[in-house]
């Protein structure tokens, strides 16, 4: 398969359509034909949990901070439309080798449980091509690359990106990931000089979508899949990472 140019790549699975990091929503983003599908990570009482904030009110209808709750209590909230907190387990079950997968680790010492997982999903067919680590801790993604030099990692930044590329390269990373306001051609242009894919969050409107295909970024986070898929297919462009 070709590469697309702008890999479309489900933000929280289809959040513009179902409760986001729910299999609801992942179920969304391979139906409407996401080629990658991206999801938050804590750690938590020895369970890996799909969830982006550290607080639940957001999305649930607990309260207090994630991590100051059991595996069991989390697992019996509401994440919405009626959906659990789901483990990194039951989403890779549900992708089911139809998309990539990009694990954005969230918390403390989330970097060897993940590891450990990605290992477990090699033997179930889960090629190195379709799991991307990434994280705005770049101390999780040296620990990342110290356990397991062959899973790729992505580089998260936070802000203007002053020195994203060097980072990224002194990480060994695959790709860096920054907002949709910092993005320029300058910079996209010095990444791929330097062999980094340069995926773009989070890009909805399909102004923006046609700006990121002429900086030539490789990839964007969306909540709406369909906009990025039906944008690409009008450039006759398929294909994944």
């Amino acid at each position: 398969m070709e590469k697309t140019k702008l890999l479309c790549i489900g933000h929280r699975g289809a959040m513009g359509h179902a409760p986001e990091n729910t299999l609801l929503s992942f179920k969304k983003a391979l139906e409407l034909g996401a080629q990658c599908v991206e999801m938050d990570v804590y750690h938590v009482g020895g369970s890996l949990v799909v969830f982006h904030d550290d607080r639940l009110e957001r999305t649930t209808n607990g309260s207090g901070y994630l991590l100051d709750h059991d595996f069991e209590t989390l697992r019996s909230l509401d994440a919405g439309a009626g959906e659990k907190i789901p483990t990194l387990g039951e989403v890779f079950e549900t992708v089911d080798l139809r998309a990539g997968v990009n694990i954005e680790l969230k918390g403390p010492g989330t970097a060897r449980p993940v590891v450990e997982f990605i290992a477990s999903q090699r033997k179930k067919g889960w090629g190195d091509d379709f799991i991307l680590v990434s994280s705005f801790n770049h101390s999780e993604l040296e620990a990342v690359r110290r356990i397991d030099a062959n899973t790729k990692i992505g580089v998260l930044i936070a802000g203007p990106p002053t020195n994203g590329v060097a980072v990224a390269v002194d990480l060994g990373a695959y790709s860096v990931h920054l907002s949709l306001e910092f993005v320029d051609r300058t910079f996209v242009e010095d990444a791929h000089l330097c062999g980094l894919q340069v995926f773009v969050f989070t890009v909805n409107d399909p102004d923006d979508i046609r700006r990121m295909e002429e900086l030539g970024v490789d990839g964007v986070f969306t909540n709406y899949p369909e906009r990025v898929l039906r944008h690409n297919k009008a450039r006759g462009e398929i294909g994944w990472m």
